[in-house]
């Protein structure tokens, strides 16, 4: 928890200088407040490696209107030095926006999430892949021409005779318009869970520091991240591809 909070004060004086650009934001598939217009599609394939484990996932999104969306994902992993393979859990989501910019006077953004995820192999059941899960959740924040404040709160519910708990997340985020091409990006991940896992006792408390460089060529995104968690000293690299249609 230490070296959680000194990254976070380092990380804060680091970004509070950056510079930014007057950019569209229409595009910008990254930010963490966007929301899809009516009846655009986004696209988002990713992979990620971490322990000696490859992680592949695809994500569709479509914009109901000029307020809700809904989206499909799934993921599959390999692990490379042992018998943890097996597709993830599907989700189901949504996203309502409840305040956009201009509706009050603080120019502040207000998201609803919610979802449910079935399925999962039980080789990789986790907080992530498990069998049953429900989530809600209030995404808020503001956006600049150049930056981008935002803040996730998220809790789940899993269903599961063994490995039943809830958890909840706090996900402050702080993204910046570089320029037209590039963007950066960094958050914090700070996860509560109830209880330990039954059969291994591993405690699913986290503290994960996010970072991210994304390069965009008009409705594509190009993203490389890295990941790292405090506790367990977890390092994870990943890149996606956004593609906005």
């Amino acid at each position: 928890m230490r070296k959680f909070f000194s990254a976070l004060l380092v990380g804060t004086t680091i970004a509070l200088p950056a510079s930014s650009y007057a950019n569209a934001l229409e595009h910008d598939t990254s930010d963490p407040l966007y929301l899809l217009n009516t009846e655009e599609v986004l696209s988002e394939s990713s992979v990620v490696y971490f322990d000696h484990t490859l992680r592949l996932g695809q994500s569709i999104s479509y914009g109901m209107n000029n307020r809700l969306s809904i989206g499909a994902n799934v993921h599959y992993q390999h692990h490379f030095n042992g018998d943890q393979d097996g597709f993830s859990a599907i989700d189901l989501g949504a996203k309502y926006r409840l305040t956009r910019a201009g509706d009050t006077n603080s120019n502040i953004i207000t998201d609803v999430l919610f979802g449910f995820k079935f399925g999962g192999s039980s080789h990789v059941r986790t907080p992530y892949y498990a069998d049953s899960t429900y989530y809600a959740g209030l995404r808020f924040g503001r956006q600049w021409a150049g930056m981008t404040l935002a803040m996730t709160v998220k809790s789940s519910w899993i269903f599961d005779e063994i490995r039943g708990m809830s958890f909840l997340d706090f996900m402050p985020e702080a993204y910046f318009r570089l320029s037209p091409e590039f963007r950066l990006g960094g958050g914090l991940t700070i996860r509560k869970a109830t209880n330990n896992d039954a059969q291994t006792g591993q405690d699913y408390d986290q503290e994960w520091l996010h970072t991210k460089l994304i390069r965009q060529y008009g409705r594509t995104q190009y993203i490389g991240h890295i990941d790292y968690e405090f506790e367990s000293d977890e390092i994870q690299f990943g890149g996606k591809i956004n593609i906005l249609f």
